[in-house]
């Protein structure tokens, strides 16, 4: 059973005993915010990021240790969700062929998007025959046409499209998207969405989400599994002292002006945290 409390700055924290666990709770989230998004404003704008959160949400067949049991393209959420009303946006995308091994759009075509009735119109994803910087400003033009036309909603409080979820990776260093400590792309405040050519991860070139747009979603999940994110997570979490470390970590820098946030990670990535207890 997972530990769940809600920090007063930041949101509600999930932690859950194993993958298993926090799989299945990812993907009821998930299937639930759809459903109440269809029925607000008659579509579900989801935008997704790469990594290991993709299998959490349960999309693959199994699991590398074949314990997944629920899946979004299976009973009952084949049932419940409707696949037909979701319009699926990328955070952050690495600027490579759509068919590449390090594309975001072909591990979420791969794993979901060829095994669900989502219209293929729906899916909108980066031009991955130009450049990085051409890239995210014709995805951003995408995207201020679709608010224009109303399928993606407008935020009540910004000039910044308001998405119905938003999901997150964290990485050991902190970073969401392809938002990375100190570097530049965290201070873009005009753009919706800014470009990379020096990423510290590999590959080099990005396009990704700018903060002023993550923090305009009506929800933001970050998940965070394993050992190695437990520091990231803590100085993302906890009430600190204003460190340098973490007032200019990423995912500390995650903060829905007026949405929901909430926090899904296993017991080792949530080992640090102040609030971390488990029974027995």
């Amino acid at each position: 059973m997972a530990l769940t409390w809600t920090h007063k700055d930041r949101g509600e924290i999930r932690v859950h005993e194993n993958l298993e666990e926090l799989s299945i709770d990812l993907v009821d989230y998930i299937a639930e915010i759809s459903e109440a998004s269809i029925k607000e404003h008659g579509v579900f704008c989801i935008a997704l990021s790469g990594g290991s959160l993709i299998n959490l949400m349960g999309f693959l067949d199994r699991s590398p240790n074949g314990f997944f049991n629920r899946k979004l393209v299976e009973p009952p959420y084949n049932k419940i969700v409707d696949w037909a009303k979701w319009y699926v946006f990328w955070a952050d995308e690495r600027v490579v062929g759509k068919n590449h091994d390090d594309s975001n759009y072909k591990l979420a075509k791969d794993t979901l998007l060829s095994k669900v009735n989502v219209f293929p119109r729906h899916i909108c994803s980066i031009n991955d025959t130009v450049s990085a910087e051409d890239a995210a400003t014709e995805y951003e033009f995408a995207i201020r046409q679709m608010v224009k036309t109303r399928t993606v909603t407008a935020s009540e409080n910004s000039d910044c499209p308001k998405f119905d979820l938003i999901l997150l990776g964290m990485g050991s260093d902190g970073h969401v998207a392809s938002l990375f400590p100190n570097h530049p792309a965290l201070e873009v405040k005009d753009d919706w969405v800014t470009f990379l050519t020096d990423s510290p991860k590999p590959p080099p070139e990005r396009i990704t989400f700018t903060l002023p747009v993550i923090n305009s979603a009506a929800s933001v999940v970050v998940v965070a599994t394993g050992e190695t994110k437990a520091n990231a997570v803590h100085l993302a979490i906890d009430d600190l002292p204003s460190l340098e470390s973490s007032l200019s970590l990423p995912a500390r820098m995650v903060q829905p002006s007026s949405g929901n946030l909430i926090w899904f990670m296993d017991k080792p990535a949530g080992s640090k945290l102040e609030g971390f207890k488990f029974s027995g």
